[in-house]
C-alpha cells in the first residue's frame, strides 16, 4: 500500500475561514499533499475558489448596502437557493469583499480571522501553491473541484474550457502535473479529461450503480479516482477500485463531535473536537488512498502514526 495523500478541504478549513489565502497557507505550513479548492465563474467569467456560487454565507456582502438589491433566489441543481450569487457580480465587484466564517456557531475561535481576506482567483491560488513548491523543495499539489457545471453551462459559461485554459497556461494540463480534477457530473469529468492529460476523480455521494464492479471499471475508462464520502469506505470498496485501476480518496473528515461516527466521539458537545486522528487511521487501515481533512495537520500525525 502506497502512502495516504493528504488533502486539505478548502485548506486548513478547520482552523481558518474556509478558501481563504489564511486556509491554505496553514494547510502547506501542515505538509499537506494537496489542497482542494472548489471553483465557481465571476460575471466576467473568472474562476474563482468559493465553495458555492452562493456567497452570502462566506462574505461580509449582507452587509455591504451597494449590492442589497442584488440578492435574489435561483435554482441550482434542483432546489431552490437565495442570496448573492457570484456570477451576477464581476471580479472587481468580488474583489472589495471579505470573507468570513461559514460555520460561525460551530467555529467561533475562527471569526477571528473574519475580513482578513478577499477572494481568490484560481490563478491566485496557484501562485500560493507554485511559491510554497519552491520554498519546501518538493510539490503541493491542486485538486480542484469543478462545481455545477451544468448549471453554468446554461448562463454560457464552460467550466472544462475554462479551467482547461488557466491549467495549460500554467503548464499544470499534464499528466504529471501535481494536479487532479474532480467533479460530481461525469459529464464534466469527461469533459475535462478530453482536453488535457491531467488525472481526473469522479466524486460519489451515494452508494449505487458507480460503486458496482461494472460501475467502476466504467468510471476508470475516464478518471484515476474515485472521491467518495466517507461512510461508503470499506475493504470491499477499497479492493474493487483498486481492482478497477482507481484510487479512493474519501470526504470529508472534521473534529467536531457531530461529524464523527459515535465510536470516535469525545464528549456530548456537537462542537468539541472527538477522536479525528482515530477514524482517519481507520479509514487508512480500510484501504484508501487519501483523505480529505478540514484539519490536515491531524490527517498527517494519523498518515505518519500508519507509515
Amino acid at each position: 500500500m502506497t502512502r495516504p495523500i493528504v488533502i486539505a478541504h478548502r485548506g486548513a478549513s478547520g482552523e481558518r475561514p474556509e478558501h481563504t489565502r489564511s486556509a491554505y497557507e496553514l494547510a502547506i505550513q501542515q505538509r499537506c499533499d494537496y489542497v482542494e479548492p472548489d471553483l465557481v465563474f465571476s460575471k466576467d467569467g473568472v474562476l474563482i475558489v468559493r465553495h458555492e456560487n452562493e456567497i452570502g454565507a462566506t462574505t461580509d456582502i449582507s452587509g455591504r448596502p451597494e449590492f442589497a438589491e442584488r440578492r435574489t433566489r435561483k435554482t441550482i441543481d434542483g432546489p431552490q437557493v437565495e442570496g448573492w450569487f457570484a456570477e451576477d457580480f464581476t471580479l472587481a465587484e468580488l474583489k472589495t469583499l471579505r470573507c468570513r466564517e461559514r460555520l460561525p456557531d460551530l467555529r467561533p475561535q475562527n471569526t477571528r480571522w473574519d475580513t482578513l481576506d478577499d477572494i481568490l482567483t484560481l490563478e491566485e491560488l496557484i501562485g500560493i501553491v507554485r511559491d510554497a513548491t519552491q520554498q519546501r523543495g518538493r510539490p503541493v499539489g491542486l485538486y480542484v473541484e469543478m462545481k455545477h457545471p451544468a448549471y453554468f453551462a446554461t448562463l454560457g459559461y464552460s467550466m472544462p474550457d475554462a479551467l482547461a485554459d488557466v491549467l495549460r497556461k500554467h503548464d499544470l494540463d499534464r499528466a504529471d502535473a501535481a494536479v487532479i480534477v474532480e467533479c460530481f457530473e461525469p459529464d464534466a469529468v469527461k469533459a475535462i479529461r478530453g482536453l488535457i492529460a491531467a488525472r481526473c476523480g469522479q466524486l460519489i455521494a451515494e452508494a449505487g450503480a458507480m460503486l458496482t464492479p461494472k460501475g467502476l471499471r466504467d468510471v476508470a475508462a475516464y478518471a484515476q479516482a474515485i472521491g467518495v464520502e466517507k461512510a461508503l469506505v470499506t475493504r470491499d470498496l477499497c479492493g474493487g477500485a483498486h481492482a478497477a485501476g482507481l484510487q479512493v480518496h474519501a470526504w470529508t473528515y472534521r473534529p467536531e463531535n457531530m461529524f464523527l461516527p459515535p465510536a470516535f466521539r469525545w464528549g456530548k458537545d456537537p462542537s468539541d473536537h472527538g477522536d479525528l486522528e482515530g477514524e482517519i487511521a481507520a479509514a487508512i487501515a480500510a484501504g484508501v488512498d487519501g483523505v480529505f481533512c478540514d484539519c490536515p495537520g491531524i490527517a498527517r500525525a494519523a498518515v505518519n502514526r500508519t507509515f
